[in-house]
């Protein structure tokens, strides 16, 4: 099977997020909770559970972190390609974005 991987320069006063307490926990409950949802699957693999019932345990992980994805695009979309248009800078945080989205989207 062969991965992809993001081909996007990421531009260096763009890398740093501020989030509050409250949006950073919130994405980490969710990462936690893939990450169980994984390991869960991994034991169905090791007991040797019935093939579509892995396949929809992996449909669900895939679902939990496209909505991760969904609100880090929005919170990106809101915060750091708002405050670049508002300094200037927005062609670049949009030609950025625009990209990120092109990757997220064949996934």
């Amino acid at each position: 099977m062969m991965s992809k991987k993001l081909d996007i320069e990421l531009v260096p006063s763009h890398t740093v997020t501020r989030r509050t307490s409250d949006e950073k926990e919130k994405l980490i409950n969710r990462m936690k909770r893939i990450e169980g949802q994984v390991r869960g699957i991994q034991r169905m693999i090791e007991d040797d559970r019935y093939c579509i019932d892995v396949l929809v345990q992996l449909s669900a992980i895939s679902a939990a972190l496209k909505k991760v994805g969904y609100t880090l695009l929005e919170d990106h979309t809101r915060g750091c390609v708002k405050n670049a248009v508002e300094q200037g800078e927005g062609d670049e945080a949009i030609d950025e974005l625009m990209k990120v989205i092109e990757q997220f989207s064949r996934s």
